[in-house]
């Protein structure tokens, strides 16, 4: 019998579904359930942690879409492979490339499009832009070791950036080719942090679950002249980040 089942439920605050993730993530460390190693069927699940089956099947949800299980219809629940967690302090301003490569972590990109055409009333605000000025939108996945781990549009300034300068086969990111090319001189980002639900759009571009949830930064790139060149927004599935903050006492 678990801590979970042994305890009342109502002493913790938390939804019941976390505390039966819990209790299920900690059963699966005890049992050394392997990767590719199949669970006990849900009524023995459900048995083992003294709880309902419905509870039991939304903690599975959960797992399952935060990538720690594989569930095969009408063959059972499987235990997932480890994801390549890329980590980083947001203190730090650089690419998920060089996020990825301090972790000894390939990158790839797809579903790469780039064009030319005039801004958003969004974009415009976003960028500090009069109406009719024309923007260079870079829209990316990016893979980890073969997994789709997040989705990158960078709007920027059409004289600060072309399509032509990217050429057919760019691959990389937009602040590391400012960064090569040393123009403009950059200064800082303004981000913002939320959570999104993947629509239908970027549950396809993502190869996840409509309405998973996704980290949305939304970002401002200034450069030394108080410009901002580049407004960009990055969608990440979480499992694969793991984001921190230092903070100092004032």
């Amino acid at each position: 019998m678990t801590a979970l089942a042994q305890a009342p439920l109502r002493a913790d605050q938390r939804p019941l579904y976390a505390q039966a993730g819990e209790a299920l993530r900690d059963l699966i460390q005890r049992a050394g359930y392997a990767p590719g190693a199949r669970l006990p069927s849900e009524v023995e699940l459900s048995r083992q942690l003294g709880i309902s089956r419905p509870t039991l099947r939304e903690a599975l949800h959960r797992f399952e879409e935060e990538g720690s299980i594989i569930r095969r219809h009408g063959v059972g629940t499987f235990v997932a492979s480890a994801r390549p967690v890329i980590e980083s302090g947001l203190e730090l301003l650089e690419s998920i490339d060089r996020m990825a490569e301090r972790r000894g972590l390939h990158t790839g990109m797809g579903d790469v499009a780039i064009q030319e055409r005039q801004a958003t009333p969004r974009e415009l605000h976003g960028l500090g832009l009069a109406d009719g000025e024309r923007v260079t939108v870079v829209t990316r996945v990016i893979a980890a070791d073969g997994l789709r781990v997040a989705r990158l549009t960078d709007v920027v300034p059409r004289e600060y950036l072309g399509a032509d300068e990217l050429g057919p086969n760019f691959h990389g990111s937009v602040l590391d080719h400012f960064l090569r090319c040393n123009w403009p001189a950059l200064s800082h980002s303004w981000t913002e942090l939320s959570a999104e639900a993947a629509d239908a759009e970027l549950a396809r571009a993502l190869h996840i679950q409509r309405g998973a949830p996704l980290l949305r930064l939304e970002a401002q790139l200034h450069s030394q002249d108080g410009r901002v060149i580049d407004y960009s927004t990055s969608l990440f599935v979480p499992g694969h980040f793991r984001f921190h903050v230092v903070r100092r006492i004032g």
